[in-house]
């Protein structure tokens, strides 16, 4: 079982698309969902989420959708990590110690076994961790993306976000009578 959930992949895939965009022309929330793949109502929360941590804002009406709320070189993994599970811990000590018969139901007192050896290897895997999330920034990522990708596939992910931009309901009424039916 991994540690973090499906979300933040999601949300770290949002975040790369979105620092992509100028800020004038943001993909909806339903565009984001149908281009990435995933259900609109889990890409809401996700959204939410990230929203409520300062890493994304909306705008709504026509032309409305999400942008960055910060320059994508200030967002790191953590920071978006955090936002989707909140910041927990990798391990949780139980201090088994206290029932280990040797010491009578009390851990060992010493300044050195203060933190059980278990625990303080876990913690130093905790934070060596974090500081690598905190040393990648949303930039890093969507630069290589960006670099790896042909003109002609980042024109035609440009034309399919500005095809599913959101539409006046009377455009969208129009558009699914013209429309030749399946």
């Amino acid at each position: 079982m991994s540690h973090f959930g499906v979300a933040v992949e999601y949300a770290l895939h949002i975040m790369t698309q979105l620092a992509r965009f100028t800020p004038d022309k943001p993909p909806s929330a339903k565009a984001l969902a149908e281009f990435q793949g995933i259900p609109p109502t889990y890409l809401a929360k996700i959204m939410t989420l990230l929203n409520k941590a300062g890493l994304v804002e909306a705008s709504e009406g026509k032309g409305g959708g999400y942008r960055l709320a910060r320059a994508p070189q200030t967002i790191t993994f953590l920071h978006v990590v955090d936002a989707i599970e909140g910041r927990k811990s990798l391990f949780e000590c139980t201090e088994v110690r206290q029932r280990c018969v040797l010491y009578g139901g009390q851990a060992p007192g010493t300044v050195t076994a203060k933190v059980c050896a278990i625990h303080a290897v876990m913690l130093a895997a905790e934070r060596g961790m974090r500081e690598q999330l905190a040393a990648v920034t949303v930039a890093d990522i969507s630069r290589p993306l960006a670099a790896n990708t042909s003109p002609e596939t980042r024109e035609r992910a440009l034309q399919w976000f500005a095809d599913h931009a959101v539409k006046p309901l009377k455009q969208m009424k129009a558009h699914r009578e013209t429309s030749p039916r399946k």
